[in-house]
């Protein structure tokens, strides 16, 4: 859980999270804070908003394949296929006939 702390004034100040890093990870965390004049701080945070967004925005693709299953969805989707080529004929046709 995210600890609040709060300023001289008695203002609160963001939340801060603590994370434990793998040193080589560190490394380029720094290395690409200081390529973009960032602290690592920063860095990370910019890091992280992007990372949630890429989550999510795949959450919605999921949820969205998810609404397919109604005809519908279903039908536009096979619609906006491209066409496939069969290897071959197929071998055996089965024809059903109901009894």
């Amino acid at each position: 859980m995210a600890t609040r702390q709060t300023s001289s004034n008695g203002k609160p100040k963001s939340p801060r999270v603590q994370v434990v890093l793998p040193e080589d990870l560190c490394n380029r965390l720094a290395a690409l804070a200081e390529k973009e004049s960032r602290t690592v701080s920063n860095m990370a945070k910019v890091i992280i908003q992007k990372g949630i967004q890429t989550y999510e925005e795949g959450a919605n693709a999921l949820e969205l394949n998810q609404s397919l299953t109604t005809t519908e969805g279903f039908r536009s989707a096979l619609e906006a296929q491209q066409p496939r080529r069969l290897r071959g004929a197929p071998r055996r046709l089965r024809i059903y006939r109901p009894s």
